[in-house]
């Protein structure tokens, strides 16, 4: 964007807001001309505001002033002017502002959210960037004080039910209202994968439900707008006070919207229900809004199954009850959000329950279909889909300009650039399948996952973990991440999921999977895999912005690594020059293994080496020497072409250490004669006087399975030399 587009903004010093002042008010050069303008209405003191639009100012603002309650809630407005505005511009703009200001938290706004739709129009992304030097203004003037970045990242902002909805969205929103202004009992059926805003639109409806129309200035809105005002207000005549609930049977997920519904004007935390809590209504729902219906539960593996059979019992029923039934008998109409590919457990009801209410020629079916979560679209979307269920007929390699996905040879690399991701952005989590038992819900310092050297916890909350102080050291489930938007997730497939390169299918091996309630009651091979699947697909459309996946399995990785770009890492390593040179305060050495010729008898003459600087945190130690560790032989601890950090050997024991040693016993075909990097580990006999060694096996630690154990005895032993013990890699 040119710097004359920036400069063109203006935001005004407040007016007083009274008719008094709308002399002062009309010389303002936007609304004297009657140019497109937004502006921002607000009561300081009592932490409200109003936003608006339009192209006659001044009209506008005097029915503002005439309507009672605004003229008694809000003393000042502010005018927000440019020379590149136009109509669709403002919209856009006020949208971006509603949206916003609700969920920057300094206001409560007296919006309501009938129109917010986001509309395409010329030169939409300058605007975009428009908006974001409009946003600094406020900032400056000290009307706003979060960072949008902060705010996009906050539950209110992505549940928010001021959010633009895209034109997908809203003419569905539109065939629902119709439809439940058309019968006394409807129910609705909306199905929508993964990102297509199923959360939003329920929002979006509930709010515009409990908004008392009567307060909505309607003077600007065009066509459908007036249809979907007319439709509330048809609603609210035929429901007078009516009683709506937001069903969400996943606890974390229902737990964070009664957070943001406790934040919003008109909605409240008690609306946000689970499926037990329609029947402590004494009276019937008017509406029941459904969302993730896909997660209702019957009666299976679930752990207050006594409760559980009481609601039926309500009801007449026996243990053939579920939750979708609950919800029928206990509201008049129902709006149920459902994408049976995110199933993820036995308990959740099969999509045969929901045969009746299809076969119904009542009930209204919509689909959603743009992908608002994911900036890969609809085509990672499916990307993901045929790949899980290797069923791809383009075999090329995954390439968007739009969303980052990466396969990872190393879990460290993941981390370590997943570590970047969240110091620029925030919001990025790792997340794995069930393959490993959960120790550390019973005792708080176990570690539940080492790989590669590194060892983490499962999350310590199912309360809005994405969200809690030490996800990041964490590793989700997928019963905490459901639900959820993450702007980079790291994906860990482990090792309850594989590939038969000779089948050429996914397999799945039950005794890898440690959800007990996922697998419980599961008799047949192909629904297990189903439920697996459907996880690891729901996991990888959690990222807004990218994926970085990792797989445990040898034969998994293979496969994925076929369609996936793989993760190519770049030397952070600086050489320094050698009049700069500090041994050991600056630098360590870097020696070069396939052309050592026992260099590393003496690292102290540090004018045979090239000398290289140590990332900032790791303090050089006259002991340490780096060099290049090249091949997959020992690619699950060190990728190939790595750059590690090595510790000359002390003695002492070294059994399961990773080391570098030298003999010319050992011909290593990928560092030459002499040389080798592997996992030691002796055999020790005892003597009279004391021990010795009779054997030392060199391990390789390899995805690839060709790779074979060293083993040295006798005479081998005698120039055996361990070098240096294995650190950390560097880059």
């Amino acid at each position: 964007m040119s710097r004359s587009f920036e400069l063109s903004i203006d935001v005004s010093e407040p007016y007083d807001f009274n008719k008094q002042s709308l002399s002062k008010i009309q010389q303002n050069p936007w609304v004297k001309n009657q140019w497109p303008l937004v502006y921002f209405i607000q009561n300081e003191a009592i932490a409200e505001a109003y936003v608006g639009e339009s192209t006659n100012a001044y009209s506008r603002i005097s029915n503002h002033l005439a309507n009672r309650v605004k003229a008694s809630v809000f003393n000042k407005i502010s005018i927000i002017g440019s020379d590149k505005f136009n109509k669709s511009a403002t919209l856009d703009i006020e949208s971006s502002l509603i949206q916003y200001i609700a969920a920057e938290g300094t206001y409560k706004l007296q919006n309501g959210n009938a129109g917010l739709v986001n509309h395409n129009y010329y030169q939409q992304d300058l605007y975009k960037d428009l908006f974001k030097e409009i946003w600094k203004r406020l900032i400056d003037k000290k009307v706003v004080s979060k960072s949008l970045k902060e705010i996009e990242n906050s539950e209110l902002f992505k549940y928010s039910p001021y959010k633009s909805l895209n034109e997908d969205q809203y003419h569905s929103v539109l065939e629902i209202l119709s439809g439940l202004t058309q019968n006394d009992n409807n129910s609705i059926f909306v199905r929508g994968s993964a990102g297509t805003g199923k959360t939003v639109v329920a929002t979006y409806l509930l709010k515009l439900l409990a908004t008392n129309i009567l307060n909505t200035d309607v003077e600007e809105f065009n066509d459908d707008e007036l249809r979907e005002v007319n439709y509330i207000r048809n609603f609210q005549l035929k429901y007078p006070n009516a009683k709506i609930g937001l069903v969400v049977a996943m606890t974390s997920l229902r737990e964070s919207l009664q957070q943001v519904f406790k934040q919003v004007p008109s909605l409240k935390s008690s609306m946000v229900i689970s499926p037990s809590d329609t029947f402590k209504s004494k009276e019937k729902y008017d509406l029941l809004i459904i969302d993730e219906a896909h997660r209702l539960r019957q009666y299976k593996n679930i752990s207050w199954m006594g409760a559980f059979r009481q609601n039926n019992q309500k009801l007449g029923l026996g243990d053939s009850g579920n939750e979708l039934d609950w919800i029928m008998a206990n509201s008049r109409n129902q709006i149920f959000f459902y994408d049976e590919a995110q199933s993820v457990k036995p308990s959740d009801i099969s999509g045969l329950h929901f045969t009746k209410l299809l076969a119904d020629q009542r009930t209204i079916k919509l689909q959603l279909h743009s992908q608002m979560r994911v900036q890969g679209g609809e085509n990672y979307i499916k990307f993901i889909d045929d790949l899980l269920n290797v069923n791809r007929e383009d075999q090329t390699v995954y390439h968007s300009t739009n969303y980052e996905l990466l396969y990872f040879d190393s879990l460290a690399d993941l981390y370590r650039e997943l570590g970047k991701k969240e110091q620029h952005y925030e919001l990025c989590r790792m997340v794995a399948g069930y393959s490993w038992p959960w120790q550390s819900k019973n005792d708080k310092n176990a570690i539940d996952i080492e790989i590669e050297n590194l060892s983490f916890q499962w999350n310590q909350t199912d309360k809005d973990w994405v969200n809690s102080p030490n996800a990041f050291k964490e590793i989700g489930c997928i019963h905490t991440t459901q639900g959820y938007d993450l702007n980079y997730t790291g994906v860990i497939f482990g090792k309850e999921i594989d590939y038969n390169p000779v089948t050429d299918k996914i397999e799945i091996d039950p005794k890898q999977y440690f959800d007990i309630n996922g697998k419980k009651g599961v008799t047949s091979p192909e629904d297990l895999k189903s439920y697996i699947i459907n996880i690891y697909k729901t996991i990888l459309y959690r990222g807004i912005k990218g994926s970085f996946v990792y797989a445990c399995n040898p034969n998994l990785a293979v496969y994925l690594k076929k369609h996936i770009p793989l993760f190519e890492r770049v030397s952070a390593l600086r050489i320094i020059p050698f009049n700069q040179v500090k041994p050991y305060v600056n630098a360590v050495p870097l020696v070069d293994i396939t052309a050592a010729a026992g260099n590393f008898s003496d690292l102290q003459i540090h004018s045979d080496f090239e000398w290289v600087e140590l990332p900032f945190h790791i303090t050089p130690q006259t002991d340490y020497f780096v060099c290049k560790v090249v091949g997959e032989s020992m690619n699950k601890q060190i990728p190939n072409g790595s750059y590690c950090l090595f510790r000359q050997d002390a003695g002492g024991s070294r059994n399961g250490k990773i080391v570098l040693v030298q003999s010319t016993s050992i011909q290593d075909s990928e560092f030459g004669s002499g040389y080798t990097v592997k996992e030691y580990h002796s055999e020790k006999v005892v003597t009279d006087g004391g021990w010795q060694h009779s054997a030392i096996n060199l391990s390789p630690l390899s995805d690839d399975l060709s790779y074979e154990t060293i083993k040295l005895a006798g005479d081998e032993l005698i120039d055996f030399k361990v070098v240096g013990v294995f650190e950390r890699v560097l880059a």
